[in-house]
């Protein structure tokens, strides 16, 4: 007894997953709360990938934590609740595509379509990508300040071969260098620029569909009113 009410008498933040459930199953909304806060972005995240549009991933987020908060009492506790929520945004995205009559295609299914394929869906409807023209400038911004890094001697190789389009003869008649050398310090400039690229795409996925701040508190505090008016119901 004692040891139940020291854990539940814990900062929430600092609460297992199973303990903010018990909670929530007991009539705790902080509790819920805190669950919500805490696998926000992992369900925006998700959902985000299947909508594609950030206002119905925002309504069937919401959608989501109903059907888990009614459906609390069904979750073992030996599962991982991040895995159970998943599952359940996933059913209610899908949902939403059917009903608006798309094609759904399983996510558990096989993949037959070819790289090629694959990089001409991914170009199709540019129309559909937010202000392309601004996220094109924002690109090259990043790519010459990448080209703007590189070494003195790689620096210049590269922008008459890679930028310019020039060839390797007519780069090292220019710059009165071997085609050896403008070969390798094209091919190094090349190296680092990958490297440097890769760095600043990996940082910039992690920051993706970021879902926090005021977001995130519209979606916790629509839940939990949405919440007070089942019960409100429910007791009239």
């Amino acid at each position: 007894m004692n040891t139940q009410k020291a854990v539940f008498s814990a900062p929430l933040d600092a609460s297992s997953d199973a303990e903010l459930v018990d909670l929530a199953i007991a009539g705790n909304d902080a509790a819920f709360s805190q669950i919500m806060r805490r696998h926000n972005r992992l369900l925006f995240r998700t959902a985000r990938s299947i909508l594609k549009n950030d206002d119905d991933t925002q309504d069937a987020l919401q959608e989501a934590y109903l059907r888990a908060w009614r459906a609390l009492a069904s979750f073992r506790s030996d599962a991982r609740l991040s895995t159970w929520l998943v599952r359940i945004v996933v059913n209610e995205a899908l949902g939403r595509l059917r009903r608006r009559g798309a094609q759904v295609l399983p996510l558990n299914a096989a993949i037959d379509a070819d790289g090629e394929t694959l990089e001409m869906q991914m170009q199709a409807n540019p129309d559909d990508q937010p202000e392309p023209s601004a996220m094109r400038a924002q690109i090259r911004q990043q790519i010459e300040a990448r080209i703007d890094s590189l070494p003195d001697s790689f620096r210049t190789v590269f922008m008459l071969r890679g930028v310019e389009e020039l060839s390797v003869e007519e780069t090292a008649l220019a710059l009165d260098i071997p085609d050896a050398t403008v070969r390798s310090r094209y091919f190094r400039a090349r190296g680092i620029l990958r490297e440097g690229l890769s760095r600043d795409i990996d940082m910039a996925i992690g920051d993706a569909f970021s879902f926090a701040g005021q977001r995130c508190d519209r979606i916790v505090e629509g839940v939990l009113a949405r919440i007070a008016h089942e019960r409100e119901s429910s007791c009239s």
